[in-house]
């Protein structure tokens, strides 16, 4: 298993209120980088291609108030992995956000997918800050 971990941000916004965003895949849309295509999402379910490489499915798996949204891959994936957005609520609206991603591959492919993976969380949660505090 492989673990790709965002660097943590500070959005100034409630737990509770980036929870609101994050618990609805709609919502996701705003959070992807540009290689993804053919966005389509349902509250618990979503699905895209990444371009030039593959077609992947997510659903909702736990969703706990102001404190974690828990994703995983759903269907045919080209390697079964799961998401983490776990949220920690400081003084004054103010919310720690980490995103890690746990990934299911062999140590060969790891070499492949370490950046574009460690890049994809940071993005997400640089997106994220950006949406909310916007």
């Amino acid at each position: 298993m492989a673990e790709f971990k965002s660097e943590q941000k500070t959005i100034n916004r409630s737990a509770a209120y980036i929870y609101n965003f994050l618990s609805d895949f709609t919502n996701f849309e705003h959070l992807m980088p540009e290689q993804i295509t053919n966005w389509q999402a349902t509250e618990n379910n979503c699905s895209f291609t990444i371009q030039g490489m593959a077609d992947v499915a997510m659903r909702m798996e736990e969703k706990i108030p102001g404190k974690k949204v828990y994703v995983v891959s759903e269907g045919k994936v080209p390697f079964e992995f799961d998401m983490t957005f776990k949220l920690d609520e400081e003084k004054d609206n103010n919310t720690k956000v980490n995103l890690m991603i746990n990934a299911s591959i062999n140590p060969m492919m790891v070499m492949m997918v370490k950046r574009p993976l460690s890049n994809l969380v940071n993005i997400m949660v640089d997106k994220l800050k950006e949406h909310m505090e916007g």
